[in-house]
């Protein structure tokens, strides 16, 4: 940032639940910093967070987004301040974990009225994860019924006594910061006292010898506390707690002063790439930046937005993108606040930068100076858990639906593309109903492009349970020369620890060896469609141990054709059944949906596998049958009044139900008559 040191530059990423006053807090900010001329509001539609067409309609923070300005601390001191709001809408976590990898604090809100939600311990988790410092901020004690002192002891029986208030709200309005205030009133004086204490000790604990002056002292002097508290902070032995009103502009002040006096630089934090080797984060060495978000703009093309982890990028230079092996060329260098973009000449570390027109360049890959091979570990996105089928609305949408699919997916990691070819669909993939809606409109806004979504069909299998005879033979004669081939063949189970699938069982050279790959190849086309329901064939083996040929009129093609209608025949007499995918699925909720989501799974043939606890949410195990869990992330929110959240990953195929096979295989018959 131009005129600011990296030692004086402080990163800082927004988290929270959503609806806990984030967006609000951050248009506060944005107006404090003198980055816009309005306080923005959410609900008039006028935030300076919240810009883009989508999250004005929808009310919700949807992109995790940059901002940077410089802070004069009520210490006169100027400090450079590059704040990131993320979303608060589980569906579009993704940008919350891509936005983590681009600071060092994480100030998490927690709405006064709701306290702890499932955002708030995800932000948390997050955060943790990534080893950030963290600071809390109580949003809107001016609604009915709440209490900062009750937030506090909810922040604290969830995350621990490390999480300490530094500001204390003042009767009658505003707030106190209790390190700085010396207009302290009676009545919160003892609070504050014990406040002071308490924040004391946890500075004393970074270091042996503040720990024995406390003890000799009962107090520390004011430099060496205010640097015991930077310590404690960076390391998570204590947790900020804040309070603000951003309608009111209370607490903002402090809050800034607060980020200013306690949160970490660039500098303070250990930067490693993914070899475990350090990362110089000083300006004068080598560059080192990862790319944390890519945005696809109408009139400039592709945007990436970089954060300097070490040395200084320049504008108009060659760089090299280290994950790729590729070189890219740098034209200009950009600083976004929000739909305003600045050239700037250099970044050093700390800054975040916009970067158009990259070649190669995608969301987590490391750039790095020419000849300073360093990558960064990736950045790990969450699997998805909604799928979609994806078809053009019309005819002339079909040839631009694979490059508009590929601009969402680009932008967006956590969408993802995949082209079944056994079903013939192209299937989306994402984190939920919400996140499934704004990619669809972002491909008829972006791409002109108008799609229909719909369930998916489920990629079932065929086996066979027992062993069946096949016979075949394919003789034709129409003048010239005919085509003969005969083949007998046993089909049967494949026992997992059974390598080869098919077994060359003549003997006497009933059918000569070179016709033997050619039945080979009309086996692999037979198992392509099964004899239940026409789906793919899989785990069985299949002997040919007889037949018969023709010395003029035998050839590959009658072997192969022979070969295919005999694996059919001894299919059907092997008692085939049909197979369906099964998810390893976790759920987790809080404690008083318990009944109600064991019930669900169980509705939809799944089998609890176990039950836990894990960050105070109850956290259920099950195997369910992928048929069920397709719309399950929408159903799911809309049981458990948005608490409730679930991860899955493929497991295994297993046997249909009868009831539920004669189902499947009657929608299978009835769509290949309508074909």
């Amino acid at each position: 940032m131009k005129d600011i040191a990296p030692d004086s530059l402080k990163n800082v990423v927004v988290m929270g639940h959503t609806g806990s006053g984030k967006t609000s807090l951050v248009d506060a900010v944005l107006f404090k910093l003198g980055l816009n001329d309005r306080l923005g509001s959410v609900d008039k539609g006028s935030s300076a967070a919240d810009y883009t067409d989508e999250e004005r309609a929808r009310k919700i923070t949807i992109f995790a987004k940059p901002f940077s300005g410089v802070y004069t601390a009520s210490s006169g001191r100027q400090t450079g301040l590059v704040l990131i709001d993320t979303p608060g809408y589980q569906d579009f976590f993704g940008q919350v974990i891509a936005a983590s990898r681009a600071a060092e604090t994480a100030l998490i809100t927690v709405s006064a009225s709701a306290g702890v939600q499932v955002g708030t311990r995800s932000a948390w988790k997050c955060a943790a994860a990534r080893g950030l410092a963290r600071a809390m901020v109580v949003t809107g004690l001016d609604k009915d019924n709440t209490d900062f002192s009750r937030v506090v002891a909810d922040i604290q029986a969830v995350f621990g006594k490390a999480c300490v208030p530094v500001v204390l709200p003042r009767p009658g309005g505003g707030v106190i910061d209790v390190l700085g205030a010396s207009d302290i009133p009676a009545e919160l004086a003892d609070r504050a006292a014990e406040i002071r204490n308490a924040l004391t000790e946890l500075a004393a604990e970074t270091d042996d010898k503040l720990m024995e002056k406390f003890f000799e002292e009962g107090s520390l002097p004011a430099e060496e506390l205010a640097a015991g508290l930077v310590r404690a902070v960076r390391d998570g032995g204590l947790v900020p707690i804040f309070a603000c009103l951003p309608l009111r502009d209370a607490g903002i002040t402090e809050l800034l002063d607060g980020i200013a006096r306690l949160a970490p630089s660039p500098l303070e934090r250990e930067v490693r790439d993914a070899a475990g080797k350090p990362v110089a984060t000083d300006a004068s060495g080598f560059f080192v930046g990862l790319v944390w978000r890519t945005v696809n703009d109408p009139f400039v093309g592709q945007i990436v937005f970089v954060r300097v982890l070490g040395g200084t990028l320049a504008s108009d230079s060659e760089i090299m993108n280290a994950s790729r092996g590729e070189k890219e060329r740098i034209g200009a260098l950009l600083q976004v606040n929000g739909k305003k973009q600045d050239p700037v000449a250099a970044a050093t570390p700390g800054d975040i930068v916009a970067i158009p027109k990259l070649k190669v360049t995608k969301v987590g890959d490391t750039l790095c100076a020419t000849g300073h091979a360093a990558v960064l570990p990736p950045i790990v996105f969450p699997r998805p858990v909604m799928l979609q089928a994806v078809r053009a609305k019309t005819q002339a949408d079909e040839d631009k639906i694979g490059t508009a699919l590929a601009r969402v997916a680009e932008e967006d990691p956590t969408l993802v593309v995949q082209r079944n070819t056994e079903t013939r669909e192209i299937v989306l993939a994402g984190l939920g109903d919400v996140h499934m809606d704004v990619a669809a409109n972002l491909m008829k806004n972006r791409s002109g492009v108008d799609v229909i979504m719909e369930t998916p069909k489920v990629p079932y299998r065929e086996t066979v349970t027992a062993t069946g005879e096949g016979h075949y033979k394919h003789k034709k004669q129409s003048g010239g020369r005919g085509q003969y081939g005969e083949v007998y063949l046993r089909v049967e189970p494949r026992r997992p620890d059974e390598e080869e699938w098919f077994i060359d069982a003549i003997v006497g050279g009933v059918i000569p060896g070179n016709f033997l790959p050619a039945i080979q190849k009309g086996l692999v086309d037979g198992m392509k469609s099964g004899a239940v329901a026409g789906y793919p064939v899989t785990d069985v083996k299949v002997t040919v141990y007889d037949g018969s040929y023709h010395e003029v009129d035998s050839s590959e093609i009658a072997f192969k054709i022979a070969g295919a209608r005999a694996f059919k025949d001894g299919m059907s007499k092997a008692r085939p059944v049909l197979l369906e995918p099964i998810m390893s699925v976790k759920v987790s909720i809080p404690e008083q949906y318990m009944g109600d989501i064991n019930g669900d799974l169980n509705q939809r043939r799944g089998r609890i596998l176990g039950m836990d606890n894990a960050d105070g949410m109850q956290v259920i195990t099950a195997d369910v049958p992928q048929a069920e869990l397709f719309r399950y992330a929408a159903e799911l929110r809309s049981m458990t009044g948005g608490q409730g959240t679930f991860e899955m990953e493929f497991s295994r195929y297993e046997q249909v139900p009868s009831n539920v096979a004669q189902k499947i295989i009657a929608a299978a018959v009835k769509e290949k008559e309508e074909e």
